[in-house]
């Protein structure tokens, strides 16, 4: 009989998701696979009303939801460090938020959390693979000439490094294709299908990120 894992994804931002969802999806595949016996996997985006709600409550909101209504028993939780390092955001959004869902009924919410927290925001994980960013914005500049040469963990405004970006390949265009350009929003989710894990490999945050999968995992007794 195979086993299943059946997770919730909740995210900060309306456009993390689009580059979180397959990243989130594509990790969740490769540790089951790396388990005994067949694991199915399945990935639901879950999403509440965010009205009024700070980030703890944001979160035992879609844990519930994501419990009652869709089965999870495992929900990824996304937050941006905004720092070099995520110890602000473990100090005060992660310990305070696994608190407070510890206290919840175990019948009503689902209480095994993956804390998906890349160092400074998202964006900083979609320059994991220069390479594949400089392919879709359809350019072969070094990355010194589009300013992405540093290391991706140590920018701290990725956000704004890609959008310059793609603003030095526009400034090369005629005006009518310059026009019909690309924006960075349009990057998140083919970024997000095409990376591979490899490259998100050498990155510390990811790496946290996928050791505290493994955790999960053993949690729920498919990794030993």
């Amino acid at each position: 009989m195979n086993r299943q894992i059946f997770a919730g994804l909740f995210t900060e931002g309306t456009t993390d998701i689009r580059f979180l969802e397959s990243v989130v999806r594509k990790t969740l595949e490769d540790v089951a696979f790396s388990c005994q016996g067949q694991i199915e996997t399945e990935v639901k985006a879950i999403e509440i009303n965010k009205t009024g709600l700070g980030f703890i409550d944001q979160v035992l909101e879609a844990s519930r939801k994501g419990f009652n209504d869709y089965g999870i028993t495992l929900l990824f939780v996304h937050t941006d460090a905004d720092y070099s390092t995520e110890s602000k955001v473990m100090e005060s959004k992660i310990n305070p938020s696994i608190k407070r869902l510890n206290e919840k009924n175990d019948k009503e919410y689902c209480k095994i959390l993956v804390f998906v927290i890349p160092v400074y925001m998202t964006e900083a994980w979609m320059l994991a693979d220069k390479e594949l960013l400089k392919s879709e914005i359809g350019t072969q500049k070094t990355d010194i000439d589009l300013g992405i040469h540093p290391t991706p963990e140590s920018i701290a405004n990725p956000k704004e490094t890609i959008i310059n970006a793609i603003r030095i390949v526009q400034s090369d265009l005629t005006r009518r294709k310059r026009n019909r350009g690309l924006d960075i929003a349009d990057l998140y989710q083919i970024i997000g299908q095409k990376i591979e894990l490899s490259q998100l490999e050498n990155l510390d945050s990811y790496r946290k990120f996928k050791e505290s999968l493994k955790s999960a995992f053993r949690e729920l007794g498919f990794l030993y």
